[in-house]
């Protein structure tokens, strides 16, 4: 879980650097002048685009965060439930977060872990 979260911070680095190069593109005077009439102007398509931004930079963060609670937990053996919810949000990560959330589902279902947890 923690190499997870340190790819998240990857994610948001890759990020980062894509909206830069983006917004030094989009704001070349050329790509205006160049514009065919109709449509959005490049302007207003990165107006738009920062949404993308914003919702992949909340996630990425939101992931990380909960993969570094979720990686302490598992190393203290409490939360199990967290940990089983984290990993079924690491489902969602193609296809690292994939391979990690079904392999920790499947070692935190089996009852010689879940007794580990209880006691």
């Amino acid at each position: 879980h923690f190499v997870i979260a340190g790819l998240a911070i990857f994610g948001i680095l890759f990020l980062l650097v894509h909206y830069a190069l983006f917004s030094a593109f989009i704001s070349n005077p050329k790509l205006s002048a160049n514009q065919a009439s109709g449509g959005l102007s490049p302007a207003e398509f990165f107006g738009y685009f920062k949404w993308f931004y914003l919702v992949m930079g909340v996630w990425f963060a939101g992931s990380g965060i909960l993969n570094v609670i979720s990686g302490f937990c598992i190393r203290a053996r409490r939360h199990r439930c967290f940990s089983m919810f984290v990993s079924g949000v690491n489902c969602l990560h193609l296809p690292l977060g994939t391979v990690l959330g079904v392999f920790t589902l499947i070692v935190l279902v089996r009852n010689s872990i879940r007794d580990l947890y209880v006691a």
